[in-house]
């Protein structure tokens, strides 16, 4: 929670700023606060805890630009600050593009509350939390003879920003989140040593799942024991929730007005053109009350709105914000995307993958690669083998290549299972996707 006095502060500092030879300032003050709780084989093995109050605050002088930021919030601080940051900007070469957002597109406020904060979540006893990842180490503990460790962790933070744009703006937010999770290592044959683990996140505490946990997290990884590569060459690909949005990622990244004007990426000038399967339905939904990722506004204080990114694999949008707008000389947009939703199809992960005659499901991606100028990727795969709608054996080391133009055309059929992230991506398949292995 952002305090009155350092709001004070905040608005003492812009008009210091603008009295003392600033043409337009932003401001975001700032506080943050988190906490952790580790053990290992169920005795506490690491506690952590932070905070951190702080200002940053960008200048626009003469046609210049310069950031700065600070945690030492006092008047004294901020006008040495401010000083010598205006004394610094105006040695920077001008930079005409960089410039405040039009204030008509700022967020005027009158929205309801999103409900992002936990107000309880600070007083919930430590001892509590603690036992919550003490209970998931029971149901993993002593349930098999090759389990080699397991960690378990209870971690939560509160953060807050207080946000100052001279030419109108001011805005405001705060945000709760609570997580629960298990780590277990097994001995598997030879030198094998699979490891998996399973969490779950909320923003609200009474909505963290408690148990469970730990049981899934000895299922994920008891299921790898034998794990190999199988035969390379062409199969479907079935992407869980877990892992989906690394497929997305790439083709999110290609739509920044960062990577756009600089002309790195593989999206460029494909405003209005189909580059997805028809299944390819996804949309910026920023204003879902209690969402995960939902506001009001972005960066730059621009309101946010509802809008299609890809719209039957057809791209829709971009994400510009004023300063490569103003360099690509285009329109802006948004700074980026607040909530992904991925139009859901009818069946979850074990509907799609009773489909699949010959396949791989991906459970999890061990390094690699991607182009964003071509599209084009490698990565590391693990998962199983799928035979007749059947998952028959666990594979590692193998990779799979392709185009990712390619590969979502190649998107045939979508889950209805997303986990509750600020990107809900459910389960994927695309056909005729190259693995290698043996």
């Amino acid at each position: 929670m952002i305090s009155e006095q350092n709001k004070n502060l905040a608005q003492w500092a812009m008009e210091y700023a603008l009295k003392s030879g600033c043409q337009a300032a932003k401001l975001v003050l700032y506080s943050q606060s988190n906490a952790s709780f580790e053990l290992r084989d169920g005795k506490m093995d690491r506690l952590q805890q932070a905070t951190e109050n702080g200002l940053s605050l960008s200048l626009y002088v003469d046609g210049r630009f310069g950031s700065f930021s600070t945690n030492r919030l006092d008047r004294g601080e901020l006008k040495n600050l401010i000083d010598n940051g205006i004394d610094s900007t105006r040695y920077l070469a001008k930079d005409e593009s960089r410039m405040l957002a039009d204030p008509s597109r700022y967020y005027k406020g009158g929205r309801p509350d999103l409900c992002l904060f936990d107000n309880r979540l600070a007083d919930i006893n430590p001892d509590e939390k603690v036992e919550l990842a003490r209970r998931a180490a029971d149901e993993v503990m002593g349930k098999d003879e090759r389990i080699i460790s397991v960690e378990t962790s209870y971690s939560d933070g509160e953060s807050a920003e207080y946000r100052l744009i001279s030419n109108g703006f001011e805005g405001e937010k705060q945000s709760s989140w609570c997580s629960l999770s298990t780590s277990v290592s097994i001995k598997g044959e030879g030198e094998a040593r699979p490891q998996d683990y399973w969490y779950d996140s909320a923003l609200f505490y009474d909505k963290l799942l408690k148990s469970g946990i730990g049981t899934q997290a000895l299922e994920r990884v008891l299921r790898k024991l034998g794990q190999k590569k199988v035969a390379s060459g062409k199969y479907t690909l079935v992407v869980d929730p877990m892992n989906a949005g690394n497929l997305l990622r790439p083709m999110m990244n290609a739509l920044m007005g960062s990577s756009l004007q600089q002309k790195n990426s593989f999206l460029l000038d494909k405003l209005g053109s189909k580059v997805a399967s028809d299944l390819c339905n996804l949309r910026d939904e920023p204003h879902v009350i209690g969402g995960k990722g939902s506001s009001y506004f972005d960066s730059e204080g621009v309101a946010t709105q509802p809008r299609d990114i890809f719209e039957q694999g057809v791209l829709r949008t971009y994400f510009i914000d004023t300063y490569n707008a103003k360099k690509m000389n285009v329109e802006p947009t948004i700074s980026a995307p607040s909530r992904v939703v991925l139009k859901p199809g009818s069946k979850d992960l074990n509907g799609l993958v009773a489909d699949v005659e010959r396949g791989i499901l991906v459970t999890g991606f061990n390094g690699g690669n991607s182009n964003s100028s071509t599209g084009d990727f490698s990565y590391g795969i693990e998962g199983f083998l799928i035979e007749n709608g059947r998952l028959t054996q666990p594979v590692n080391e193998m990779n799979v290549t392709g185009n990712f133009l390619e590969l979502w055309s190649r998107l045939v059929a979508v889950g209805n299972d997303s986990q509750d992230r600020s990107w809900l991506i459910p389960s994927l398949v695309f056909e005729g996707v190259n693995f290698s292995g043996l």
